[in-house]
């Protein structure tokens, strides 16, 4: 049984979709990143980054195997099943495999940027807000385009890539978006969100889900000096 570290973030949705998609039996260990719980002793014997999500396989190379970073779990647990979400035909792997990156390099990146300046930061900075609303924006045409052409991200069936790319696309309008400027990529939304183990994928530590506005201890431990210090 798998051993998920995660907490209800878009990073970890991707692997709790993953792991409902795949049905691989998982328990989940909550790390309350709002309290600091990412920087205890037993979560940096996992992932030296401090990040959530993580997962420990006690059945994978070697025994107890420890792997972070959400691109790289979903590769893997795709891998430990032979699961078509990442395809075996090479140019479909790739194609996958690109989408994939695109999240992690883009889509994951800008839109937390945007969130941080537009929704966390103390000071609003226009210069920051206005950077990132148009990389937002830039980014869903780049998706609107690709589903244009194609039903998935990585071609005709669903995929990692789409698995890694919803859950920053839900919620559309925290970032000033609406998604009916965008006809594909609300066709491509509408149809994953209906998905069954993308429902209870995104309901894994949903009574955690953070509501109201930021505390002080919350806004140290995800954004403050704290998550600078030597370790």
């Amino acid at each position: 049984m798998i051993d998920l570290y995660s907490w209800p973030t878009p990073n970890g949705h991707k692997v709790h979709i993953m792991l409902e998609e795949t049905g691989i039996p998982y328990r989940v260990h909550g790390v309350d990143i709002g309290k600091g719980a990412q920087f205890e002793e037993s979560f940096l014997k996992i992932t030296p980054n401090h990040r959530i999500p993580a997962i420990v396989d006690p059945d994978g190379p070697g025994g107890d195997f420890a792997l972070f970073e959400s691109g790289a779990i979903l590769i893997y647990l795709a891998e430990k099943v032979d699961s078509p979400l990442l395809p075996q035909d090479p140019a479909a792997r790739y194609t996958a495999l690109q989408w994939l990156m695109f999240q992690m390099g883009g889509v994951g990146p800008m839109f937390g940027q945007y969130n941080h300046f537009a929704a966390y930061a103390p000071e609003k900075l226009p210069y920051a807000i206005t950077r990132y609303t148009n990389e937002v924006a830039r980014l869903h045409r780049v998706l609107e385009k690709r589903l244009s052409e194609s039903p998935y991200l990585a071609g005709p069936d669903y995929s990692i890539a789409d698995i890694a790319t919803f859950p920053w696309i839900r919620n559309p309008g925290r970032r000033g978006i609406d998604l009916a400027a965008y006809p594909a990529v609300q066709r491509w939304h509408d149809a994953i969100a209906a998905r069954p183990a993308v429902q209870r994928g995104v309901e894994v530590l949903s009574q955690n889900q953070r509501t109201g506005p930021l505390t002080d201890e919350a806004r140290e431990n995800m954004f403050g000096s704290r998550q600078f210090q030597p370790r």
